[in-house]
Order: structure tokens, then C-alpha cells, then sequence
């Protein structure tokens, strides 16, 4: 049994009921270890966006069990009461659009969600700006989101993903919109922060520059999961 990170154990989801019941999850078992960063692929309709949504408490399995950072939060039923809590503060999301909030500047995106988690705002603010330096984006951090670059645009969610602090990263096609050199430049800050903040990820992918990259996948086909040692493949 993993302390932290992502623990997945005969993870069920059925949508309706009787002769109408599909199961998009049919016993789904993954582990992810703190600082690990896994790949998740597999074709349209296999369940990746079903265990997704379940791992970030936006939909409750049927059956099973789930632990993310040291917590049991799904056994057959939800052990945690308040999941808009558990999302904000557990969880981090990085979605393939970066849906940046384009009144606010770029501080104020990541600084937000602190914030709202009861973070001193001068305290949320200095969390930003030393992941701004780590992503390489500081220089931009008083531009609005408009006068950013697509790969600006991604690293800052990035950030925000990342300036919880949360033991989890789930990243849904986070490279879908850009060019080789991009994708493999967000894979590798991906992988800086899960070692710099003993972070346990998962990418969902369908993009063939970056699965090479993975030391780990998960594959899933018809609500069922299978792992395969990946190449690890330098980013060079």
C-alpha cells in the first residue's frame, strides 16, 4: 500500500440501470507513485474520460476504492464529505485548453484558487510567482492572458494546477494544441514538478510525441486497464 499518491483498486462505473446498464469502468485497478508521472491512452470511447472524472470526484463510481494522497476518499461510497474541498485542495487539473480567466492577469489566475482555499493573499501571490520562475514565465507574470503565447497560456495552468500544493495532477490532452517542441517542453516541467513537489500525474493522451517520454502507461480499453513499461525516452 502507497503512503501518498494515487491508489486505484477495482474501480467500477455503470451508467443506467437493467437491460440499458453499460459499464465504462468494469474493475480498474492503478497506482501512481508521489513524483511519478504516468501516461493514461487509449481509443474513444475505453473509459479514460469516465475514471477521469471519477478520480477528480466529479462523478462517483459505482464500486470500488480510491486513495489520493494518503486519503481514502471513495470505498464503495464517498469518505469525504466535501468534495469541492477535497478538488480544490487534493487535486490539481490541467485541462488540453488552458481557460485562463481573461480579465484577471496572470498572478491573479494562479493566485486565485489559494485564495479561495483561505490562503493569505500575499502568501497565494509569492506561491505564484516562484512557480512562474520554475515554468519560466515570471517576465509575463502582470500580462493578461490574451497577450500570451499558446505555450504561455499552458504553462501558467500549469501553475495553477500545481500552486495548491495538491498530491495529484490529472492532465486531460495537455499537449493536443502544440507543435512538438511545446509538448515535449510541458512533459518535462510536468515531470520537474511531480520530483520537486513529490506530485503523483496522470496525462491523458492520444499525442504520439510525448507517449515515448513515459516510464510508465497505463492503457484502457472497454472499462478495463493494463500497464506496460514505457521507453522513458529523454526529452532531448
Amino acid at each position: 500500500m502507497m503512503g501518498k499518491g494515487i491508489l486505484i483498486e477495482g474501480l467500477k462505473k455503470r451508467y443506467g440501470s437493467g437491460d440499458t446498464a453499460v459499464d465504462a469502468l468494469k474493475g480498474v485497478n492503478m497506482q501512481v507513485a508521489p513524483g511519478e508521472v504516468v501516461g493514461l491512452v487509449g481509443p474513444s470511447g475505453s473509459g479514460k474520460s469516465t475514471l477521469l472524472k471519477a478520480l477528480g470526484a466529479v462523478i462517483e463510481p459505482t464500486g470500488g476504492r480510491m486513495t489520493l494522497g494518503g486519503e481514502v476518499i471513495y470505498d464503495n461510497g464517498w469518505k469525504v464529505k466535501d468534495l469541492r474541498a477535497l478538488r480544490r485542495d487534493k487535486i490539481g487539473f490541467i485541462f488540453q485548453a488552458p481557460y485562463l480567466i481573461p480579465f484577471l492577469d496572470v498572478t491573479d489566475n494562479v493566485a486565485l484558487l489559494p485564495m479561495l482555499a483561505g490562503i493569505p493573499n500575499a502568501e497565494a501571490r509569492k506561491r505564484a510567482v516562484e512557480l512562474f520562475k520554475a515554468l519560466d514565465v515570471e517576465p509575463r507574470a502582470k500580462a493578461m492572458p490574451s497577450q500570451l503565447s499558446g505555450g504561455e497560456q499552458q504553462r501558467v495552468a500549469i501553475a495553477r494546477g500545481l500552486v495548491n500544493r495538491p498530491p495529484v495532477i490529472l492532465a486531460d490532452e495537455p499537449t493536443a494544441p502544440l507543435d512538438s517542441e511545446r509538448a515535449l517542453a510541458v512533459i518535462r516541467m510536468l515531470n520537474d514538478m511531480a520530483r520537486k513537489f513529490e506530485t503523483a500525474i496522470i496525462v491523458v493522451t492520444h499525442d504520439e510525441k510525448i507517449i515515448p517520454t513515459f516510464k510508465r502507461i497505463y492503457h484502457i480499453r472497454d472499462g478495463v486497464t493494463y500497464e506496460e513499461a514505457g521507453e522513458g525516452r529523454s526529452f532531448d
